[in-house]
């Protein structure tokens, strides 16, 4: 079964910015905090991250890390707002789920 695109795009869009809301976090990190929760790959990751920052939803800065650049985001306002909207939108889609099958998602 093949999720909708749209759908799927909102859905990561919400997992990558729960998993940067508490604070500033990493690709590698990103992914691994998400680990059980939705499989995501770098190849997914980065043009999420791009489309985000472009969005206003992330901040971005560069630092060394053991001899190596890394780009570290952190969520913004508005990000954090996109955020609890999509939140809002899973408990919504998970009280029809209930009404329609029984249980949760």
């Amino acid at each position: 079964i093949r999720m909708d695109s749209q759908l799927k795009k909102g859905i990561l869009d919400v997992c990558v910015l729960y998993a940067i809301s508490k604070s500033e976090s990493y690709g590698y990190k990103i992914i691994s905090d998400l680990q059980g929760i939705i499989d995501i790959s770098e190849s997914t990751l980065y043009p999420i991250l791009k489309r985000l920052e472009a969005g206003g939803y992330l901040t971005t800065r560069t630092a060394e890390h053991s001899g190596r650049l890394r780009r570290y985001y952190k969520i913004t306002v508005a990000g954090l707002a996109k955020f609890n909207s999509g939140r809002s939108d899973f408990i919504e889609i998970n009280t029809i789920y209930k009404k329609l099958f029984g249980g949760n998602i």
